[in-house]
């Protein structure tokens, strides 16, 4: 068995234990939840990562999982009659926030590779009577999407939990109809972590030790093929000591990690 299948094998496993037992609105960051993405410094924090009150009380119960790093939705510009890709969607929170931005006309595909994630996603679309939102099991490296199908693809950290980030932009890439534009929240490094957390299995399933360094992450989306590549924000990311084995505490590390917002567009033809 590959390394990159063991990453996938262990962050369907713990996101799917997410998936199972945490209630409504507690967020990932208990004890015993699994831990996630969003489960910084202060739990799950989504007031402050972009999302306004607003927003937070217009989703279906169960859909925030307090899994994300910022809201991709506020700078994505969503225009009604669109159809928008969210890629790693999870319980469905970003995916129903475009659901009310494009509106009837439009479309909503949520996909996810944990089958847990599905589920919870697609009760929770039926319990808040969203009719243009569905959901796809699928890997974001292998996307279950036609070519050239959406106007824009959004994430919210998840990308920085995949083993071949290339593949993924790739792939949003070429689902994006010429003209498209994808606009991501994720986590990145302006520095290597040290080895104790980088190689430590909660780091990674937390978003840590499978951060790419912020240049080679933005060079990835260049390589793809897209254009117009910007770093709408940045901040420093605080996280939490429960992803770091014990002896990474004296080590250090995890001020080189960093919240970033980026948008890109696929070249029109």
């Amino acid at each position: 068995m590959s390394e990159t299948t063991d990453i996938r094998d262990v962050v369907r496993e713990k996101y799917g234990a997410i998936a199972e037992s945490a209630k409504a609105g507690s967020g990932c960051c208990s004890e015993g939840s699994g831990y996630g993405c969003g489960c910084g410094e202060g739990g799950d924090g989504t007031a402050t990562i972009g999302y306004t009150a607003e927003q937070l009380n217009a989703i279906p119960e169960g859909s925030n999982l307090g899994l994300g790093c910022g809201n991709p939705l506020a700078h994505a510009q969503v225009r009604p009659g669109e159809t928008v890709l969210d890629l790693g969607a999870g319980a469905g929170i970003d995916a129903f926030l475009a659901a009310r931005e494009v509106g009837p006309e439009g479309r909503v595909i949520g996909v996810d590779m944990t089958a847990a994630m599905i589920s919870r996603a697609r009760a929770n679309a039926a319990n808040g009577g969203f009719q243009n939102v569905e959901f796809r099991l699928g890997e974001i490296e292998h996307l279950p999407v036609a070519d050239a199908a959406v106007d824009l693809v959004i994430s919210n950290c998840v990308i920085n939990l995949s083993p071949d980030k290339p593949s993924v932009f790739r792939e949003a890439w070429r689902a994006l109809r010429p003209g498209g534009r994808m606009v991501v929240s994720d986590l990145v490094l302006d520095r290597p972590l040290p080895d104790a957390i980088r190689q430590s299995v909660e780091a990674y399933v937390g978003c840590v030790a499978g951060a790419a360094l912020k240049e080679d992450y933005l060079q990835f989306i260049r390589d793809a093929g897209f254009g117009s590549v910007e770093v709408l924000e940045e901040k420093s990311y605080a996280v939490g000591g429960q992803f770091f084995p014990k002896d990474a505490a004296a080590s250090g590390g995890w001020d080189a990690i960093r919240s970033v917002k980026v948008r890109a567009v696929k070249p029109a033809r």
